[in-house]
């Protein structure tokens, strides 16, 4: 206990890198799967073609090699050395992104053909049907595998210490070189990288409760804290976004 508490600003260092990573990796994937999530679902084959080669070759590729490719392949092939924090956030960023990409196109496919068809008898733009029907519904389908994804992507981050990222996995392996405290170095991240994790849960169940209640859909348990650890229900009411 005593080497923890003694080195826990260097652990704090490490999980505040991992926490970066984590919400810049998030923010480019989000983006990333929104974009071409709604590109699948669009009615001209050409950027349908486009989403698909995107999805199918980043999902393809394995998250640390992109980021070996990024830090490594990228500097020699074009002379151009991105900084390795960037690096990491763009390979885990891409990666991610093509998986939620999917989640976000199956979500939209999945909101009923009737409400999409009585958003045209009322002449909305394709702009506003996405916005005020499309999307919101869609929206509360995505965020459970969202919350997944993003749980998955802090993961990945672990390993960007390989690449001269210092992370959190980088300061437990650095202290377990330096004081042979193995399984206490070990330990401390492993305590960490689960509360960063617990937090992002909550985020996840906070904008889930949101979500459903701009729909109208009922949320279980009133409105007790003890409710976030709990999986909203689905209702079966639905509508334009307030």
């Amino acid at each position: 206990m005593e080497f923890l508490i003694e080195r826990l600003p260097r652990f704090l260092d490490g999980a505040w890198v991992t926490v970066q990573l984590t919400l810049g990796g998030s923010a480019l994937a989000f983006v990333l799967a929104m974009v071409f999530g709604i590109m699948g679902t669009a009615g001209h084959w050409l950027p349908r073609a486009v989403s698909t080669v995107y999805v199918e070759v980043f999902r393809g590729i394995a998250a640390l090699v992109l980021m070996f490719w990024m830090a490594y392949a990228l500097p020699v092939a074009t002379g151009f050395q991105l900084d390795d924090m960037f690096a990491a956030i763009l390979a885990l960023g891409l990666n991610v992104g093509a998986y939620g990409a999917e989640v976000v196109r199956s979500a939209i496919n999945a909101v009923p053909r009737a409400q999409v068809e009585a958003t045209v008898a009322l002449n909305l733009s394709w702009f506003q049907r996405m916005r005020l029907v499309v999307v919101p519904q869609a929206w509360a389908q995505m965020l459970p595998t969202f919350g997944n994804l993003v749980i998955e992507l802090m993961k990945a981050t672990a390993v960007a210490y390989l690449i001269g990222v210092a992370d959190l996995a980088a300061v437990a392996q650095q202290l377990r070189e330096a004081t042979g405290e193995t399984v206490v170095a070990y330990s401390g991240a492993l305590v960490l990288y689960y509360l960063i994790a617990q937090v992002l849960i909550l985020g996840m169940r906070l904008l889930e409760r949101r979500a459903n209640r701009k729909l109208g859909r009922a949320t279980p348990g009133g409105g007790g804290p003890l409710s976030l650890l709990r999986p909203p229900s689905v209702g079966t009411r639905v509508g334009v976004a307030k």
